[in-house]
């Protein structure tokens, strides 16, 4: 009679769960909007420069992390000005809004989702700080304020700026 150990069978089964895990820990820190962000500088016409830092145990989901970052705090947070920099409103200015329209945002900030028309990397400008547990990553990112908006205004997000005169 043959016989068959089960440590390969049990070896397979806690790789799995363990792969498993990893990649959802990794899609829940791309859903979490944990973030700080800086101006980086003046953009040309239509941008914002913005340095994003993000928040990950693993550097490529923060990297990712960070130009989805940009995109979300341009929308809802906006930015405070410092060392000739101009404070910048947030795109939406109405409380809620995020969740009042959940579902266009769920759908825009999918990974591969809409929000990656909107931001340019600018190359050489990755900081990676480890933190012990987690990395805190850092990019200078460009953010295409303007077409975001005319975007936000077509869905229906936010109201054009000539509206309401």
């Amino acid at each position: 009679m043959r016989r068959t150990s089960i440590y390969p069978l049990l070896f397979a089964c806690l790789f799995m769960t363990a792969c498993g895990t990893a990649k959802k820990l990794a899609d829940t820190q791309t859903q979490q909007f944990r973030y700080e962000m800086e101006c980086a500088g003046n953009g040309v016409q239509g941008t914002y420069l913005v340095k994003v830092w993000s928040f990950s145990n693993r550097i490529d989901v923060a990297l990712e992390q960070c130009r989805k970052n940009a995109v979300h705090g341009v929308i809802f947070k906006g930015y405070t000005g410092r060392d000739g920099c101009v404070s910048q409103r947030s795109i939406a200015r109405t409380p809620g809004v995020e969740m009042e329209h959940r579902e266009f945002f769920d759908s825009f900030f999918a990974d591969g989702g809409e929000w990656q028309k909107y931001v340019t990397l600018t190359e050489g400008t990755q900081e990676v700080i480890d933190l012990g547990k987690e990395y805190k990553v850092g990019m200078v990112v460009s953010v295409a304020k303007d077409d975001l908006r005319r975007a936000l205004e077509a869905a229906g997000i936010v109201r054009s700026l000539s509206a309401g005169f």
